[in-house]
């Protein structure tokens, strides 16, 4: 690595510096050799600076790891979910059909539906990134290695790949750049993607034929047509029992490990767990906005098992026990993942208590008492994004009248 080092810094770096035959585009190799080596710049003197042996690539790469276990599980659940659906022997011959299919049938027949939504919300997202470092003469941030992977993961399935190119492109473009990139943006930026298509094209990102693949792969199956079982939905759980199927709802357990319909990497509480202990173990999470959303949503599930049974009887939702409630949809994965962007989240200690509480409120209430919304936390995040400055507003002014009244209370008494 020393040596291939020294090859860019005395043959490569030269055509990018000031001067050189490739000046514009030094945005670009700046961002690929300060993603493969420690950057050889320190900061500025002039004023105060917190110095720290890791910068911000390193700590979104950290987050990416964190993130592998939910794609790698969202890989092979893609199969799973379509294995035990199967209907016709023809499709069934190359990848199993329903519990005879192997993990590794299931996993290599969801691989190629994945990677290339992986690899257009990266290659459009940094494109764009580079795009307007190379126009505003400015590095390239690095915010976008963690919203190229958050991105896909919170897709159906089936999204057309132009889609996912065009949430991409409007998330970076108006959701970040437009405020002045990384560091600077008031929306979290794969939740702006995920609503934008959302709102946009309905039909794609909601209902009951998006979550489970229905595609079929001539060159893979027989010549004739796959077909899925008889009664087969591709409905979430979420959806199945608003409807009032709650007859439907797949176990406590079943939801917790993800072996459920849902977005490509939301489903599984156990792959979220794994990232959040690496985010906790490497101090980049906070724990404050994991436990009080967490928190906040039981408190709110609770309070609709007490009044749903009573004032709404109706509504058979209300009455899903409100720890079922926390593994059912992207909960888990909002509250781990999203909710702690340190960017767009609470900046204050207090405030994130209060930040992550709110977020687990309004995302129960959502997804329960809304029939458009049946997974709530996206819009919940969403709403407390934009109330997150306010928050940390009061708390400081608080803690200001606090420290007033001690002042004042010091003097009186000397």
């Amino acid at each position: 690595m020393k040596g291939l080092h020294k090859f860019l810094e005395k043959n490569v770096k030269p055509q990018f510096e000031e001067g050189g035959k490739l000046e514009k585009f030094y945005p670009a190799y700046d961002a690929l050799a300060t993603f493969a080596f420690v950057p050889g710049h320190t900061t500025s003197p002039g004023g105060v600076h917190v110095r720290d042996g890791i910068d911000l690539k390193r700590t979104m790469f950290t987050v990416v790891i964190a993130l592998i276990p939910c794609l790698l599980f969202g890989i092979w659940n893609i199969g799973h979910q379509y294995a035990i659906n199967l209907s016709d022997a023809g499709m069934a011959s190359w990848i199993g059909e329903g519990n005879s299919a192997t993990f590794w049938d299931k996993f290599l027949f969801g691989l190629p539906l994945v990677l290339p939504v992986v690899i257009v919300a990266y290659a459009v997202g940094l494109g764009v990134e580079f795009l307007f470092a190379i126009i505003k003469k400015h590095q390239v941030n690095e915010g976008f290695l963690v919203s190229g992977m958050l991105i896909p993961l919170i897709m159906p399935i089936d999204t057309p790949l132009w889609m996912v190119a065009v949430g991409t492109i409007f998330a970076v473009v108006i959701g970040k750049e437009v405020f002045g990139g990384t560091g600077m943006n008031i929306l979290n930026v794969a939740l702006t993607a995920r609503a934008f298509l959302f709102f946009a094209y309905p039909t794609k990102m909601s209902g009951n034929d998006v979550w489970i693949h229905t595609g079929y792969d001539s060159s893979k199956a027989s010549t004739e047509a796959g077909t899925m079982v008889d009664g087969f939905t591709g409905a979430t759980p979420l959806a199945n029992a608003f409807e009032g199927a709650i007859d439907q709802l797949p176990s406590f357990y079943a939801s917790f490990m993800g072996w459920i319909p849902g977005s490509i990497g939301s489903t599984s509480v156990v792959m979220v767990l794994i990232g959040a202990a690496i985010l906790l173990i490497t101090g980049i999470g906070s724990w404050r906005i994991m436990l009080s959303a967490t928190i906040g949503g039981a408190l709110m599930g609770m309070l609709f098992n007490w009044i749903g049974p009573a004032y709404f009887p109706d509504n058979l939702y209300l009455q899903i026990p409100w720890y079922h409630q926390l593994v059912l949809g992207g909960f888990a994965f909002g509250v781990v993942f999203m909710a702690t962007d340190p960017v767009t989240a609470s900046q204050t200690k207090t405030g994130k208590i209060w930040y992550g509480l709110f977020i687990g409120l309004l995302a129960i209430l959502i997804r329960t008492v809304n029939p458009a919304y049946p997974e709530g936390i996206m819009l919940a995040i969403l709403f407390m994004n934009v109330m997150a400055p306010m928050i940390d507003h009061y708390v400081v002014q608080g803690n200001i009248k606090k420290r007033q009244k001690r002042a004042k209370l010091a003097t009186a008494t000397a």
